[in-house]
C-alpha cells in the first residue's frame, strides 16, 4: 500500500454484477494446473515454497519460461524472478535488445497484499499451459516476481491485517528487518531491495507493475490505480499515461464487470471536499519508475472486497497492460528511448530545472464518485462519534483536484565529484544503473560546494533512519581532487535518478535520507581561558573583526548577554575552526573536466 497523505484514502469497491470463475471453465483446466487459490474455494494463497514450486513448473512444461534466483533475503530465503519469451533467449542483453516491450511485473513488495502472485499463476496458466493467451508472447516479453517481500510473506498469520478480508493467512508488511520494501526505492537499505536494483537495472524495463492491496474507507470501486502523469515523468510517457492508456485500461477493466477508479486520497475529511492526485515520491514504486523514465502502475484493490474479486481484478488490469503494449500505437520503446535522450538534452546539454518538489494546485474537474453510504453513531469504546457503513452505494459530482506543479528545482551540474571517503554513496548509485567512474590522477579544478545551515533532525527514526532537513548557501572553490574519489558525470540516462539522490534539495536524497549525518557533528571545541586569549589577539590585530563583531553586539542583545556565543564567534572566524563542519561533501563540477 502507498503512503496514506491524507487522512482517509480514497479506495476501491464493489463489483458491479458477479464475477465469473474464469474464461475457459474450471472443467477445462488439468488437475494439476489447479491453483491452492481456486483448491481452496478462493479465499487462500499458497506458501512460499508451494508457490515457487508452482511458478518452477511453468519452466517444465513450457520452452518459453526460465525461473532464476536474483537474491537472498536476510532469513536465508531465495528471491525468484521468473522470465517468459517466445525467442527461448533469457538473457538480459536479449531482453533489451527485442523490440518487444519488456514488461516488469511485482508482487509481495507488502506480502500481506498477495492478489498479484494468485493473479499471475492465472495468468501465466493461460499463456503457456491451456494457450487461449499464448498469442501475447508474439509481442511482448514478460519478468514476474512472484514474491518480494519473502520473509514478510513466510511470517503470515490470519490477524496480519486487520482490515483486511482474506486471504485466510496473510503475510506482513515489512522485511525480516522491519523495512517496508515500498519506502526504500531510492535508499535502498533493505538486502531485497538492493538485489532487485541490480535486476531491473541489468534488465532496464519498459513497463512496471507493482501489485498492492489498500486500506482506508469503504467505497464501491473494487481496484483503484496509481500512475505518474505530471512534471516528475518524461512529457511524452506522461501525454501516453493520461490520454492513451488510462481511458484504455478503465475500459478494458470495467468490460471484464469491475468498477475501478484513480487511487487518491480526499482533500478534506468527506468525499464532498473533493478528491486529490499528487506527484509520487521516488521511495514508492511508481515515483521512482518515473526518474528512471519509465511507467509505473501502482495495482491498489480494496481490501474489504473478496478475496476472490481482488484476484480477478488484479489480473485483469494486468491483462489490459499487456494488451495495450501489444497495441502497435502506443510504441513504448520509442517513448521510453525518447524520455532517456531528451532527459539528457533537457537538463545536461540545455540547462532546464529538474524538479525536485510538487505542490497541488486548486485547478479541478468534475469526478463521479461512487461511495458508500456513512453514518455516524456514538461509541461507547472511544467515547466519541464512529462511522459506520451501511453498506447502500450512492453516486455523486465531486471535484477532482488533479493538478501538480513542481515546487522547488535544481539545475544539472557538468558532473558530480564524490570523495572516495564515501564510498557507500557511489555503490548506491550503482545499484541503479549510474556510471560511476573513479578519478585516475589527482586535478586541480573549480567546485561549487554548499554549505548547511538551519538544519533539523527528525524526531523519531523513519525506515531505520534519522532524516534531516536543511537550508544552505553554495560558493565557489578551487580544491585538488584526489586520486581515486569518484566522479559521475550527468549525461547519461540516469540524470533523474542522479540529481534525486545527490541535491540536498530533493526529499529523497542521500543527505536527507540520513548518509551523511556525521557531516551534521562538530568534534572540535575550546576552553574559555584559551580562546579568550586568541579572541583579544583577533579584536586588536584584525580591523574588520573588530568592527563586524561591533556591529554585532549592537545589534543583537541576546548575543551580547551570551558569553559563549561571543567566544564561539571569534572561535568560527579563527583558523583553528573546522573548515569542513556542515560542508557537503559532494560537490558539483559546473564545467567540463577530464577523467
Amino acid at each position: 500500500m502507498k503512503k496514506k497523505i491524507f487522512s482517509t484514502l480514497f479506495f476501491p469497491l464493489i463489483i458491479f454484477f458477479a464475477f465469473t470463475d474464469n474464461a475457459i471453465g474450471q472443467e477445462k483446466i488439468p488437475p494439476e494446473w489447479v491453483t491452492y487459490f481456486e483448491k481452496s474455494g478462493f479465499i487462500g494463497t499458497p506458501s512460499y515454497q508451494e508457490s515457487i514450486e508452482y511458478f518452477t513448473k511453468f519452466t517444465r512444461h513450457s520452452k518459453f519460461a526460465k525461473i532464476a534466483e536474483f537474491g537472498t533475503s536476510p532469513q536465508g530465503r531465495k528471491l525468484w524472478h521468473l522470465t517468459v519469451s517466445a525467442s527461448g533467449d533469457f538473457s538480459a542483453e536479449a531482453l533489451k535488445k527485442s523490440p518487444k516491450p519488456l514488461l516488469f511485473i511485482l508482487n509481495g513488495i507488502h506480502s500481506g497484499e498477495i492478489e498479484g502472485k494468485d493473479a499471475t499463476m492465472l495468468l501465466l496458466r493461460e499463456i503457456l499451459v491451456t494457450g487461449e493467451k499464448s498469442s501475447w508472447l508474439e509481442g511482448v516479453n514478460i519478468v514476474i516476481v512472484p514474491i518480494f517481500s519473502v520473509d514478510g510473506h513466510e511470517r503470515k498469520s490470519k490477524y496480519n491485517r486487520i482490515n483486511q478480508n482474506g486471504p485466510e493467512e496473510m503475510g506482513w508488511r515489512t522485511t525480516a528487518q522491519n523495512l517496508n520494501l515500498n519506502r526504500d526505492w531510492m535508499k535502498a537499505d533493505a538486502p531485497e531491495m538492493q538485489a532487485m536494483l541490480r535486476l531491473i537495472s541489468s534488465l532496464n524495463p519498459d513497463f512496471l507493475i507493482d501489485n498492492h492491496t489498500t486500506n482506508g474507507a469503504d467505497y464501491q470501486y473494487t481496484v483503484t490505480y496509481g500512475l505518474e502523469k505530471f512534471k516528475n515523468l518524461h512529457d511524452s510517457l506522461a501525454w501516453s499515461v493520461t490520454n492513451s492508456l488510462i481511458p484504455y485500461m478503465e475500459r478494458y477493466v470495467e468490460d471484464q464487470g469491475f468498477l475501478i477508479a484513480p487511487y487518491v486520497g480526499f482533500r478534506g475529511e468527506t468525499p464532498e471536499s473533493g478528491l486529490v492526485d499528487w506527484a509520487g515520491s521516488p521511495r514508492f514504486s511508481t515515483g521512482y519508475t518515473a526518474i528512471q523514465n519509465r511507467i509505473g502502475l501502482l495495482v491498489e484493490t480494496h481490501m474489504m472486497k473478496p478475496y476472490k474479486d481482488r484476484v480477478y481484478s488484479t489480473k485483469s488490469i494486468m491483462e489490459a497492460v499487456i494488451t495495450w503494449l501489444l497495441k502497435s500505437e502506443t510504441r513504448i520503446k520509442k517513448l521510453n528511448k525518447i524520455a532517456d535522450e531528451s532527459s539528457v538534452r533537457d537538463f545536461n546539454v540545455n540547462g532546464r530545472y529538474f524538479p525536485v518538489a510538487f505542490r497541488n494546485t486548486n485547478d479541478s474537474v468534475m469526478f463521479t464518485y461512487k461511495g458508500i453510504e456513512v453514518k455516524e453513531e456514538e461509541s461507547i469504546i472511544s467515547g466519541a462519534k464512529k462511522n459506520v457503513y451501511t453498506g447502500e452505494p450512492y453516486t455523486i459530482q465531486i471535484p477532482f483536484f488533479n493538478h501538480s506543479l513542481p515546487a522547488d528545482s535544481v539545475t544539472a551540474p557538468y558532473a558530480y565529484i564524490i570523495p572516495r571517503e564515501w564510498s557507500e554513496i557511489a555503490e548506491r548509485l550503482k545499484l541503479h544503473g549510474v556510471e560511476v567512474q573513479t578519478i585516475l590522477r589527482e586535478k586541480e579544478t573549480e567546485v561549487t560546494k554548499y554549505k548547511f545551515h538551519d538544519f533539523k533532525f527528525s524526531s523519531a527514526p523513519f525506515e531505520g533512519r534519522q532524516s534531516v532537513t536543511t537550508k544552505y548557501h553554495t560558493y565557489t572553490e578551487l580544491v585538488k581532487i584526489p586520486e581515486g574519489s569518484f566522479i559521475v558525470y550527468t549525461n547519461q540516462r540516469t540524470i533523474r535518478v542522479i540529481l534525486t539522490a545527490l541535491e540536498p534539495k530533493s526529499g529523497d536524497s542521500y543527505l536527507r535520507w540520513g548518509f551523511m549525518n556525521s557531516i551534521f557533528e562538530r568534534k572540535e571545541y575550546f576552553e574559555d581561558y584559551v580562546m579568550e586569549r586568541v579572541a583579544l589577539e583577533m579584536y586588536y590585530q584584525d580591523k574588520a573583526i573588530a568592527e563586524e563583531f561591533n556591529k554585532r553586539l549592537r545589534e543583537d542583545q541576546k548575543f551580547r548577554e551570551d558569553k559563549s556565543a561571543r567566544l564561539n564567534w571569534f572561535y568560527e572566524h579563527s583558523p583553528y575552526f573546522d573548515k569542513q563542519y556542515l560542508v557537503y561533501p559532494i560537490m558539483r563540477v559546473e564545467k567540463e573536466i577530464e577523467n
